[in-house]
């Protein structure tokens, strides 16, 4: 009779070492709780690089297509731009219209085009522009220019007559201003001009007009 106990016994022990889901069901579950935690960061990991990588590509497409980002660093469109202003420029203001009169505008120095500038539109296509007698003179009328300027313009040149497709430039701070009156090459082409400037940001926020 002590011999078959023995045998029964030693057939349990077997049969538990058969079965270790039974034996081992919570270290089982805690190695699928770990599977699911690890899965889980992983998506996580993937949404954050995937923000990533939209943040940085809208950031490289408004800086290289539609905005324009400049520093001032001289005083030649005071006072409507003063030195040291960030500005914000719109890449896109003349892809669907023309540009107009009084816009200030960003472009390459025709002088030298590793150099950008930022001055304001004064004679259009076609037009003739002479300085004299203290003002700015448009086909033989005075231009008004009372909204922008505060300074009287000295000196006297001209005239200059505007390809087509081109632009005669000046500063507001007209007396100090390297402008089309002094370039080599006097003319803005409208393919040139990289942006029509919309505000300056910093130190102080101003639409500029």
């Amino acid at each position: 009779m002590k011999p078959e106990k023995e045998k029964t016994n030693q057939y349990e022990e077997n049969q538990m070492s058969e079965n270790p889901a039974e034996e081992n069901g919570l270290k089982q579950e805690d190695h699928k709780e770990d599977s699911e935690s690890n899965e889980s960061f992983g998506k996580e990991l993937l949404s954050w690089v995937f923000t990533i990588a939209i943040a940085l590509f809208l950031g490289w497409f408004l800086s290289r297509v539609v905005l324009f980002n400049a520093n001032v660093p001289t005083t030649s469109m005071e006072s409507t731009i003063m030195k040291g202003d960030n500005l914000i420029g719109f890449r896109l203001a003349y892809q669907f219209s023309e540009p107009e009169r009084g816009d200030v505008v960003i472009f390459p120095y025709p002088d030298n085009t590793k150099v950008n500038y930022v001055k304001r539109i004064i004679g259009m296509p076609g037009e003739t522009v002479e300085i004299y007698d203290g003002n700015v003179y448009i086909d033989g009328e005075i231009l008004d220019e009372s909204e922008y300027l505060t300074v009287t313009t000295e000196g006297e040149c001209g005239p200059f007559v505007v390809p087509e497709g081109s632009y005669f430039m000046m500063g507001d701070n007209r007396n100090y201003s390297l402008d089309s009156r002094y370039w080599e090459n006097k003319f803005v082409k409208e393919e040139d001009i990289i942006a029509k400037v919309l505000f300056r940001y910093y130190p102080s926020i101003a639409k500029i007009d």
